[in-house]
């Protein structure tokens, strides 16, 4: 019951949008308002994206695992429909006025880069995807969402130039996000090495103990 809940939940941003525009309760740039609101929509479901290992860990709720992969698309959802309404309603796919654009606006730039990150994510985020890469080599392509995050906070910062406030708050969480991450991570591998080591110095000594000494093959003739 929690997911169906969950989804009307992530659909609430857009189905509030769409009542805005409906409604007349936009501002006189209806396509600013689309764009800027798709767009942290955006940021804020890939921030959620991040949240949901910490607050696993810290609660102990690890049924919250379950809910990390639909909040990763819709994120990626709402990045899409940020650059489709670039692309359709503020260029109309005019390729060389975005191109002339994209020198004077680095943060355009930016933008795309995080979204095209984003897609083989979304693209690999089914199960079959899963057992077909191999749970290492999911991993590894997964972690390009840390790229992801770092550059929509970037192209969010450039965007509003003087009202710097909302991205840099996105901006810290990242960090403590990303620094309890590596907190966890080090003694994790730490204590792996620790035990990998053990395992071959036992081994080693169980070869040892297995070898038969001069003496001993002595005493056997």
């Amino acid at each position: 019951m929690l997911k169906p809940f969950l989804f009307l939940v992530c659909l609430l941003p857009l189905a509030l949008l769409a009542w805005q525009g409906f409604t007349g309760h936009l501002s006189a740039n209806p396509i600013s308002d689309i764009t800027n609101e798709t767009g942290i929509w955006t940021l804020r479901f890939i921030v959620i994206t991040l949240a949901i290992t910490p607050l696993r860990q810290i609660t102990k709720l690890h049924a919250l695992i379950k809910f990390r992969r639909m909040i990763g698309l819709f994120a990626f959802f709402y990045g899409s429909l940020h650059f489709t309404t670039y692309l359709w309603l503020d260029q109309f796919f005019d390729w060389q006025s975005i191109l002339r654009d994209i020198p004077k606006r680095p943060f355009i730039l930016v933008g795309f880069t995080s979204f095209i990150l984003m897609i083989p994510l979304a693209v690999t985020s089914t199960k079959k995807m899963i057992r077909r890469l191999g749970g290492k080599k999911w991993n590894v392509l997964h972690r390009l969402v840390y790229a992801t995050a770092i550059g929509g906070v970037i192209h969010y910062y450039w965007l509003v130039k003087a009202d710097t406030g909302r991205p840099i708050t996105y901006g810290i969480i990242l960090v403590v996000l990303f620094a309890f991450r590596v907190w966890k991570l080090v003694p994790s591998r730490l204590a792996r090495r620790q035990f990998e080591l053990s395992t071959r110095t036992s081994l080693a000594n169980r070869t040892i103990e297995t070898i038969p000494t001069r003496n001993d093959a002595t005493s056997a003739e």
